[in-house]
Parts: structure tokens; sequence; C-alpha cells
């Protein structure tokens, strides 16, 4: 899913990248996130991926920044794929350790 790998920051190339007018993101870079961006939104619906509970955060954590509109219109599949790299943050460090083995 993703090719670079870090405990903070995970980068996902988009099969279908995000088009701004002449801008075409073709990757996020999403990072770990912080409580306060947690905010309003809950952990079991994002552990769920509940697309509601994604639109919200990934504006909130990935670089380049998009919009909520930007994240509603995704693809899919781009959106599972940043979806479960998201997931793996909420896994401890241990758990992490014992997925990427699988």
């Amino acid at each position: 899913m993703s090719d670079t790998q870090t405990s903070e920051l995970r980068t996902v190339h988009l099969d279908t990248p995000i088009v701004r007018g002449e801008q075409k993101i073709a990757f996020l870079q999403v990072r770990k996130p912080k409580a306060g961006e947690l905010r309003g939104l809950s952990l079991v619906d994002i552990g769920q991926l509940k697309v509601d509970a994604l639109i919200k955060l990934l504006p909130r954590i990935c670089s380049p920044v998009i919009t909520e509109a930007d994240a509603a219109n995704m693809d899919l599949c781009d959106q599972l794929a940043v979806g479960a790299e998201i997931g793996t943050f909420l896994l401890q460090r241990s758990k992490q350790a014992d997925a990427q083995l699988q």
C-alpha cells in the first residue's frame, strides 16, 4: 500500500490522483494524528474506516493538505489505502511489528 513508512509518517501513492485545477496530487503523506486532531471523531469509526470519519480526518493529517471535498471525492480504493495506513497508527508498536511481519 505504501512505499515510505516510519512510525509517524506514511506515504500512499494514489491510483487516481486528486485534481485541483492545474494541480495533480499523486501521493499523500499521512502522519500519525495527535489527540486534538481526533476531536469530534470516534476512534471506533476511524478504526472501522468509516467514510465520514475519514473525510473529516484526512484534511487534518495529510500533506499536501487536502480539503474535505477532496477527501469525499477520492477514489474509493485510494481512500481505503490511506485509511488502512491510519489504522496502523492506532495499533500499539508491538502490534504494528506483528502486522508488518504478516
